[in-house]
């Protein structure tokens, strides 16, 4: 007897390694793929990223008065379980609060593309990211139904296949996705604990350091080395980046390991000192921007809800 053709090039080969993997039914798997659809619209997304703006223009899609307001009502209405998981994960609160506000406005926008769709489109029918976007469609075949906020083929999320309230990846998920609440699921879209507690327990994993700066204003003098980075990881001790003509505007540690980051703002070119919790948040996105503009809110939300022991 043939074999049927597959729905998706790749699926055979997938769903072999899924059943190897995972004891899983082919035929079960077969299904919930076969029920997936590639769509355009999210080729379209993945090709035009807002982390290709300039800080200038991407910084007010993100910090705007009212996501601000909305962040300090939510540490308020929160904020007891907010600083009672900020303690036991070493992480402030309102950086929780901010990658909540960034991701998803608070829980408001979850994502409206089914997860499979998303990741059956990127993981089999998108060359250039291929390889990562398959590894998350097969985690997320093979994560148990308990990691999971529902069936898996209703869940919905991101043009990338996150989730939840912090959009979480499948491997993100498998690797740092908390059940705070003990109820025996991680409910990333309805569980308050679990939503904050991940999004701690990823922070603290990836190495957050508890009351370390995050991000500092610095100012180049005329002639200011110029500086190129790879990545946000501290590479410098910050009297280094002194001695090459960038003057911090607060009082910091010279021996700080630390990077810069060159960006163009609204006023022109802007220059800031980063350290290792902000290196942190760019394990969340690795784009500088991202990282920034969660610093920033999550400054703004601290000073309006009065939290005094900020990070920097």
């Amino acid at each position: 007897m043939p074999a049927l053709a597959q729905t998706h090039p790749g699926q055979d080969q997938l769903v072999s390694e899924v059943a190897r993997d995972t004891g899983k039914d082919p035929q079960a798997l077969n299904a919930l793929l076969d029920g997936a659809r590639k769509q355009q619209s999210i080729l379209d997304a993945i090709s035009r990223p807002a982390e290709a703006k300039p800080w200038k223009d991407y910084r007010p899609i993100f910090i705007t008065p009212q996501r601000i307001n909305d962040g300090i009502a939510f540490y308020r209405a929160h904020r007891g379980l907010l600083e009672s998981i900020g303690r036991q994960y070493g992480v402030a609160p309102e950086y929780i609060v901010a990658i909540i506000g960034v991701e998803t406005s608070y829980g408001r926008n979850t994502g409206k593309y089914k997860v499979l769709d998303a990741l059956v489109t990127l993981g089999l029918y998108y060359p250039p990211r291929a390889s990562f976007f398959r590894g998350e469609l097969k985690t997320l075949l093979e994560l148990p139904d308990n990691h999971l906020a529902g069936p898996l083929d209703t869940l919905t999320g991101s043009y990338a296949g996150a989730q939840g309230w912090g959009q979480f990846m499948p491997s993100s998920i498998r690797d740092y996705a908390v059940d705070a609440d003990g109820d025996g699921r991680i409910d990333l879209k309805n569980s308050l604990p679990d939503i904050f507690a991940s999004v701690a327990n990823y922070f603290a994993k990836h190495g957050w350091q508890t009351g370390g700066p995050v991000a500092a204003r610095a100012q180049a003098d005329g002639a200011a080395k110029p500086i190129t980075v790879k990545d946000s990881s501290p590479q410098w001790a910050l009297e280094q980046l002194e001695a090459w003509g960038y003057a911090p505007g607060q009082l910091l540690n010279p021996g700080q390991p630390s990077s810069l980051q060159s960006l163009d703002g609204e006023n022109g070119k802007e220059y800031w000192f980063t350290f290792q919790n902000f290196y942190v948040i760019t394990k969340y996105n690795r784009s500088p921007l991202y990282a920034l503009a969660v610093h920033q809110l999550a400054q703004a939300i601290a000073q309006g809800a009065g939290v005094t022991d900020s990070a920097q």
